[in-house]
């Protein structure tokens, strides 16, 4: 039985989906140049097709789901980077069926050479026209993961351009391991973009990206995005990825209490990092545990 939101959407699209479960061949040259800078750039990881089907249901999703109402003169910078819709997966059975794809999962354990993967969560990142910028920032601040084997997917929907909000990296960024004590925010981007330009990391970014292609960056990677400035919204799906056999750590912020309560469903510090909300997705069936009745 599949753990289906209270916000459950029933499909209004009926035509069949792709699968998405033939392998993307990760070449050991991009294996070595991941695991070297703590990012990658990989083309055509979907079809013009593919991304055309998919996309018409991640927004449907999205959109719904979104709660963000505010103006965007009303929000403070983390507020105005992005629209952020988390979990689509378990409110819409379309969604699923790409947040779960076996493409995806082998890329990410090619990329940490790791025989499996265990879905975090993920979420719908829409940049706003006239959005603000997103400041620099680690991703696995927020996580209680005893694992620096972590991935996250960054994967446009539509083409975009530097202008719109490309994802940008500091390369090599990953090997420093935890930074600092910093949510995105105002602070982050002042401190981060000092400890950058003090240890020299090459500061890198794609030009163009088009629908489909997807970046591929470690939890530990410093990474930020300029705002929006054109007149499309930044339409971006990521999921993020941990190795099999990861534990729960303590939190040492509230941030990762709130996710360990709900990304990792409550799961108890030194306990296996294998909720219902985590299943293991490079096996034949994806098992996918229901909540048990309170």
């Amino acid at each position: 039985m599949l753990p289906l939101s209270k916000h459950f959407i029933m499909p209004t699209i009926s035509q069949p989906l792709p699968a998405l479960d033939a392998s993307y061949p990760v070449l050991e040259t991009q294996q070595n140049d991941y695991r070297d800078k703590g990012h990658l750039l990989l083309r055509n990881v979907l079809s013009t097709e593919e991304v055309q089907a998919y996309r018409e249901v991640i927004n449907q999703a999205a959109y719904q789901l979104n709660t963000e109402k505010r103006k965007m003169e009303e929000r403070d910078t983390y507020g105005k980077a992005f629209l952020q819709i988390m979990n689509l997966w378990e409110a819409d059975e379309r969604v699923r069926k790409f947040v779960l794809a076996r493409r995806f999962a082998k890329i990410a354990a090619d990329l940490m050479g790791v025989a499996n993967v265990r879905l975090y969560h993920d979420q719908a990142l829409y940049k706003e026209p006239g959005g603000g910028f997103t400041p620099w920032h680690q991703d696995q601040y927020y996580w209680p993961l005893d694992t620096t084997q972590t991935v996250t997917m960054w994967m446009p929907l539509v083409d975009i351009t530097v202008d719109m909000g490309m994802l940008t990296f500091a390369s090599g960024s990953q090997e420093a391991g935890f930074v600092g004590n910093l949510a995105i925010s105002d602070e982050s981007e002042q401190a981060l973009a000092d400890y950058i330009k003090s240890r020299n990391y090459p500061v890198t970014r794609a030009t163009t990206m088009q629908a489909g292609d997807a970046t591929f960056h470690a939890g530990w990677t410093l990474h930020a995005a300029p705002g929006n400035q054109s007149e499309q919204m930044r339409e971006v799906m990521t999921i993020i990825y941990f190795a099999d056999g990861a534990k729960v750590t303590e939190p040492v912020n509230r941030h990762q209490e709130a996710d360990r309560n709900r990304w990792l469903d409550g799961l108890t510090p030194g306990s296996l990092a294998a909720s219902r909300l985590n299943p293991r997705l490079l096996q034949n069936t994806i098992t996918i545990h229901a909540k048990t009745p309170e």
